[in-house]
C-alpha cells in the first residue's frame, strides 16, 4: 500500500512592506512587486480560512507574516489568530511562520496553541549572503535551535533553484540534518519581474534528483514538504511522491495562486496515493 499524503495550507496575515531584502521575496519592500499589501487581516477570515483548508483536507494549517521577525504586537496578534482557530478547529495542527523568534516569544505562541514554528534556513551559510545582506543566516539557525528548545515541532527546509551550486545544496541539507526537524519545507524559485534575482529554472529531472537526494539523507522521521514552486516545477501528473515527497501545499501560497485543492487532491488519488486523515498522521517529535 502507498504512504498517505499529508496535506498542509498556509495563510499570509500579515502580507507585504517587509525592510528585508531577500532577492527571492516579492514581500520586500525593496522590490516594489505587484502584490497585495495588508498589516493584519482580519480574525474572522483567518478562521474562515482554516475551516475551508480543513474541509479540502489539510491536517496542518500555518500563520505567516512579513518581517524580520516578532514584536510584541505582531506576537499578540499571532496568538489572538492562534486561538482563534483552535477555538473552531481544536484538532488542526496549527503552524506559526513569523521570522525570527526568542524562546520567551516562541513560548507565548505556544501557549496561544500553535504547535509547530516554520523557520527556513532558504540556502547554504556559504551562499546567503548572495540572497539576503540584512540579517544573517546564523540567526535563522538560531531560531530552529530556539523552536526545540522550546518543544515546538520545528518545520525548517529551503529553496533549491537560486543560483546555488551542488555544494551549497549538500551544506544546506547538512545543516537541515543537523536540526532534525519535524517537517522540511523544499521550495522551487520562480522568479518574478520585480525581484533582483535571476536564475535558470530547474528541470523537472534535476527537480526530482533534488527531492531523491533530499529524501535519502534526511532522518527518516523527517516529513519532506514540497512547497512553493511546484505548479510551476512539475507536470501535473509527476509522482513526487515516488521520489520521496511525503506532503504538499495546497491553495494559495502568500503572494502567488496556487492549484485548486480538489484538483490536488484528484492528482494524488490519480497517481494510487490516499490522502492522510487525521488518524494516520502523527506528527515526529
Amino acid at each position: 500500500m502507498k504512504k498517505p499524503i499529508f496535506l498542509c495550507s498556509i495563510c499570509n496575515i500579515s502580507s507585504g512592506s517587509c525592510a528585508e531584502d531577500c532577492g527571492f521575496c516579492t514581500q520586500s519592500a525593496h522590490h516594489n512587486a505587484d502584490i497585495e499589501r495588508y498589516k493584519y487581516k482580519a480574525i474572522e477570515q483567518i478562521v474562515h480560512e482554516a475551516k475551508c483548508a480543513s474541509s479540502n483536507g489539510a491536517l496542518g494549517f500555518c500563520l505567516v507574516t512579513s518581517g524580520l521577525g516578532l514584536d510584541d504586537k505582531k506576537l499578540a496578534f499571532v496568538c489572538e489568530a492562534a486561538r482563534a482557530v483552535k477555538r473552531e478547529l481544536p484538532q488542526l495542527l496549527l503552524i506559526a511562520c513569523n521570522g525570527t523568534a526568542s524562546v520567551e516569544q516562541l513560548k507565548a505562541l505556544k501557549e496561544a496553541g500553535v504547535n509547530a514554528y516554520n523557520h527556513n534556513l532558504e540556502s547554504s551559510k556559504e551562499f546567503y549572503s548572495n540572497i539576503c545582506t540584512t540579517h544573517s543566516w546564523e540567526g535563522r539557525y538560531q531560531t530552529c535551535l530556539n523552536v526545540k528548545e522550546v518543544g515546538l515541532f520545528l518545520f525548517t527546509g529551503g529553496i533549491v533553484g537560486l543560483g546555488e551550486s551542488e555544494a551549497d545544496r549538500a551544506s544546506l541539507l547538512q545543516s537541515i540534518c543537523e536540526l532534525s526537524p519535524a517537517t522540511v519545507p523544499l521550495n522551487f524559485y520562480i522568479s518574478n519581474p520585480a525581484l533582483p534575482l535571476k536564475a535558470t529554472p530547474l528541470s523537472e529531472a534535476e527537480a526530482l534528483d533534488i527531492i531523491k537526494e533530499f529524501r535519502a539523507k534526511l532522518p527518516k522521521e523527517s516529513v519532506l514538504m514540497i512547497a512553493g514552486g511546484r505548479e510551476q516545477t512539475f507536470s501535473p501528473h509527476c509522482d513526487i511522491f515516488a521520489a520521496g515527497a511525503d506532503s504538499i501545499i495546497i491553495g494559495d501560497y502568500l503572494t502567488t495562486k496556487g492549484e485548486a485543492p480538489m484538483r490536488d487532491r484528484a492528482m494524488i488519488e490519480h497517481l494510487g496515493y490516499t490522502v492522510a486523515t487525521l488518524c494516520q498522521h502523527v506528527t515526529p517529535a
